[in-house]
């Protein structure tokens, strides 16, 4: 079991670590710097709390592409800090929202750690279900279906965290996400920086209306969305 410090910082304070764990997959920290909750996967940084925008659209462009669809059922890729997962449950259009989550670790952390004041509305709604399981194998071995797949795993298709997830953006994995949606269900992929070649390969594994879109950040190249509909 998992012992969380207490810790209390202010934004110009060194980060201090709330939790470290060695896992399968590597070492998962979670650590606060000032008032954000940040989570890092051996060594490289892969969100904080401080803003949820890109994880809100990634959710609302696949909802939106769904052109009305009554209840649907949406499988969120990456519990991450549950922006997400939090935005989705928020939204009663959607039927059934589960999501995938390979890290212990991190569960735990929103199951009864620092991450609950976000994910606890979210996690008690009988909606919600969080499989632990890894992401890779659930879509390529899963006989489940859903409306819509948001991806959120890596920092994007040309950054993963672990090099097994380069196969989820492979051929082989587009098509076991294509299996895994219903007719006319859609793929949204969240990327730090746009891929023209992820778009290709979209359309090369038989996704239609493929396109991004983009979320403006304080400096650098935009966030993005990668979205593809699976013919229906």
């Amino acid at each position: 079991m998992a012992t969380y410090a207490a810790a209390t910082a202010t934004h110009t304070a060194a980060p201090v670590i709330l939790d470290r764990r060695e896992g399968p997959y590597g070492e998962v920290v979670l650590r606060r710097h000032g008032e954000l909750l940040q989570i890092i996967a051996n060594g490289c940084f892969l969100m904080d709390t401080s803003d949820g925008r890109s994880e809100r659209l990634l959710v609302d462009a696949a909802r939106d592409t769904l052109d009305g669809r009554r209840s649907p059922a949406v499988l969120i890729g990456g519990l991450g800090v549950g922006f997400s997962l939090a935005h989705a449950a928020a939204d009663p259009r959607w039927g059934r929202v589960a999501v995938v989550e390979r890290e212990q670790a991190i569960i735990d952390w929103h199951t009864g750690g620092p991450l609950a004041e976000l994910s606890g509305a979210a996690l008690a709604d009988p909606r919600t279900q969080i499989l632990h399981t890894d992401l890779v194998t659930y879509v390529s071995e899963a006989s489940e279906t859903y409306d819509a797949l948001c991806l959120d795993i890596d920092n994007g298709p040309d950054w993963t965290v672990t090099e097994g997830n380069n196969s989820l953006y492979s051929p082989a994995g587009l098509a076991a996400c294509k299996a895994r949606l219903n007719p006319g269900g859609v793929l949204a992929v969240w990327s730090a920086q746009p891929s023209s070649a992820f778009d290709d390969a979209l359309r090369n594994a038989g996704f239609q209306r493929v396109r991004t879109e983009e979320i403006p950040v304080a400096r650098g190249v935009p966030d993005v969305v990668h979205l593809g509909v699976r013919a229906a």
